[in-house]
C-alpha cells in the first residue's frame, strides 16, 4: 500500500481577519481552524504529519501538540515557498503527499480519502481537489483543454478575461507523487504580479514534463471553503453548525430549531434526545438517551445522564446522574457530580459538589465545596460558607438530613445522617445524628413597641 503523508500550510498572518490571533487559530464551533483540519486529514491513516507555521507559531504547537511536526516559513513568499520549508523532512519519502491549508475548516475525512483514492488509482503525479465555485471571484481557475485535461491552474490576479469566466476553481489543496513535487519545487519561480513562488505552478511544470496530472471535482462547494476574513469565519461557522446537527438527527436527535442549536464536533448524543432553541453544547459532552436539553441552555464537557431534563441553564466540566431536573437558571460549574434522581431548581449555583441520589436543592442556594448524600432537602436560601478568604473547606451533609431555609453552614462542618437544622440558624459546629439544630438568636417580642417608635420617627 502506498504510504501517506500531509503538509498543512499554517504560516499566513490572515491580516484580513483584523486580528491579534493567529489566523489559524481562529475557531469555528469552538475548536481552531488548523486543528479541524489536522484530525480530518489525520483521519484517513497517514505517515507523518508536517505543518509549515509562522508568526505566532509557539500558540499554534501548542493547540497541536505531538500529532505533528513543525517547520518555519519565516517569510511569507508563497504557497510553493511555504511547501519547500518541508523539504528536509520530506524530500526522501515514496508515496503521496496531500498539501491543504490550514484555514479549509470544512473539508471533511471523506474527502481527503477519496482524493487520496482518486489519485493513486489514476496514476497521477499531482491530483487537484476542484469545485464549481457559484461566484468564482478570487480564486485560482482550472483551466483543461479540448479534451477535458487540466492544462494549469491560473491565479485570479494573473488571469485573462476568458480565464476568469471559468468557474471551475482550485480549492488548494492538492495530492502529489512526493518525490516529484519536491523535484518540481526546483523550478518554480516567482516571475507573477505578487513575486511569490506559486504551488500551482508545480501542474504546469509537470504537465511540460508530460506526467499525468488529474482532478477530483469535490460534490460539495461549502465543503472547500478557505477562511480568509470574519465573514467567511461566520460562514464556516454555520455550514458546520448545520452539518454536524443534520448527522445527529438522522441518528436520532430531535433537534427542535437547528439554525440556534450549536453543536461542537466531539460531543456525542444518543437517539431520542430533544433539544431545544439557544442550546450550545461543547467540548467533550455525552448526552444520553432521552435526555431533555434547553432551551437557552449551555452544556460544556459534561456527561448528561438519560431521562434528565436541563432548562435555561449552564452547566460545566460535571457529570449530571440520570431522571435529574436542572434549572430554570441553575449554574453547575466545574466538578460537580449530580446524582440520579437530583434536582435542581432556580437560582441555585452548584461548584466542587457531590449530591447523592434524590436529594433536592430547589432554588436560591450556594452549594460549593460539599458532600451530600441521599435524599436530603436543603432549603431556600442555604448556603455552604466554604471560603474564609484563603483556603476553602469541605462541608458533608449526610443521608436523609434536612436543612431549613436561609441556613449558614460554615465549613467545615458535617450534619449528621437524618439530622434537621432550623430555618435561619448558622452553623458553625458539627450536628450529631438524627439531630435538631437551632442556632439563631431567641425571638423577643415587644408589644406596643411599633406604635412608639412610628411617633417618634413622626416627631423628628
Amino acid at each position: 500500500m502506498t504510504k501517506r503523508y500531509a503538509i498543512i500550510l499554517a504560516a499566513g498572518q490572515g491580516t484580513r481577519m483584523k486580528s491579534k490571533l493567529y489566523k489559524v487559530l481562529h475557531p469555528v464551533l469552538g475548536k481552531p481552524m488548523v486543528q479541524h483540519v489536522l484530525e480530518q486529514v489525520s483521519a484517513v491513516g497517514l505517515e507523518e504529519v508536517v505543518t509549515v507555521v509562522g508568526f505566532g507559531s509557539d500558540k499554534v504547537k501548542e493547540y497541536l501538540g505531538d500529532n505533528t511536526k513543525f517547520v518555519l516559513q519565516e517569510e511569507q513568499l508563497g504557497t510553493g515557498h511555504a511547501v519547500i520549508q518541508a523539504e528536509e523532512l520530506m524530500k526522501d519519502k515514496k508515496g503521496t503527499t496531500i498539501v491543504v491549508c490550514g484555514d479549509t475548516p470544512l473539508i471533511t475525512k471523506e474527502t481527503f480519502q477519496q482524493l487520496f483514492d482518486h489519485h493513486e488509482k489514476e496514476g497521477s503525479k499531482a491530483t487537484i481537489l476542484t469545485a464549481k465555485a457559484p461566484n468564482p471571484f478570487g480564486y485560482g481557475r482550472v483551466i483543461r483543454n479540448a479534451h477535458n485535461e487540466v492544462e494549469r491552474i491560473v491565479e485570479h490576479k494573473d488571469a485573462t478575461h476568458e480565464e476568469l469566466l471559468v468557474d471551475e476553481i482550485n480549492t488548494g489543496t492538492y495530492c502529489f507523487d512526493n518525490e516529484a513535487l519536491f523535484e518540481a519545487l526546483k523550478e518554480v519561480s516567482n516571475d507573477n504580479s505578487q513575486g511569490e513562488y506559486y504551488l500551482p505552478d508545480v501542474i504546469e511544470i509537470l504537465k511540460n514534463k508530460s506526467e499525468k496530472v488529474s482532478a477530483f471535482l469535490s460534490s460539495n462547494f461549502d465543503e472547500t471553503l478557505g477562511v480568509n476574513d470574519r465573514v467567511a469565519l461566520a460562514q464556516a461557522e454555520k455550514t458546520m453548525k448545520l452539518r454536524i446537527n443534520e448527522q445527529h438527527m438522522r441518528n436520532g436527535v430531535s433537534i427542535i430549531d437547528p439554525e440556534n442549536t450549536y453543536i461542537h464536533s466531539d460531543v456525542v448524543i444518543e437517539s431520542d434526545v430533544v433539544i431545544y432553541p439557544g442550546t450550545i453544547i461543547s467540548g467533550k459532552s455525552i448526552i444520553h438517551e432521552h435526555a431533555i436539553i434547553g432551551p437557552n441552555t449551555e452544556v460544556s464537557n459534561c456527561e448528561v445522564g438519560a431521562h434528565t431534563v436541563i432548562k435555561q441553564s449552564v452547566a460545566t466540566d460535571s457529570r449530571i446522574g440520570e431522571r435529574v431536573n436542572v434549572g430554570p437558571y441553575a449554574h453547575i460549574r466545574p466538578d460537580a457530580n449530580i446524582g440520579d434522581e437530583a434536582k435542581i431548581g432556580n437560582f441555585v449555583e452548584i461548584k466542587k459538589a457531590e449530591l447523592g441520589k434524590g436529594s433536592k436543592v430547589s432554588h436560591l442556594s450556594y452549594i460549593g465545596d460539599a458532600k451530600v448524600g441521599s435524599n436530603v432537602n436543603i432549603g431556600c436560601g442555604t448556603i455552604t460558607v466554604n471560603y474564609d478568604g484563603k483556603n476553602k473547606y469541605l462541608t458533608t451533609i449526610e443521608d436523609d438530613s434536612f436543612i431549613g431555609c436561609n441556613s449558614n453552614l460554615i465549613a467545615p462542618v458535617t450534619i449528621g445522617k437524618g439530622s434537621y437544622v432550623a430555618a435561619g440558624s448558622t452553623i458553625t459546629k458539627n450536628v450529631p445524628e438524627d439531630s435538631l439544630s437551632v442556632a439563631r438568636a431567641r425571638q423577643t417580642n415587644k408589644e406596643g413597641y411599633a406604635s412608639r417608635l412610628k411617633k417618634r420617627l413622626e416627631d423628628k
